[in-house]
């Protein structure tokens, strides 16, 4: 079931990063309407599939696609 969930939340975020230059983790959870934990689930997903660079801008998370 989380294996699932980790899944659905993966492709809220790619859709939401696509056509876009990137977003903070703020940004982000805020267009896809997640906790952190949900969101945190959704980016690991997507960084082992090797989907998405991830950087710190002055000390938060910055997440684009590759």
């Amino acid at each position: 079931m989380l294996e699932e969930k980790a899944g659905i939340i993966a492709g809220e975020i790619w859709r939401a990063l696509n056509g876009n230059a990137g977003m903070t983790q703020k940004q982000l959870k805020k267009a896809i309407k997640c906790v952190d934990k949900d969101l945190f689930l959704g980016l690991g997903w997507l960084l082992r599939e090797g989907k998405i660079l991830t950087s710190e801008v002055e000390g938060e998370l910055y997440i684009s696609l590759k």
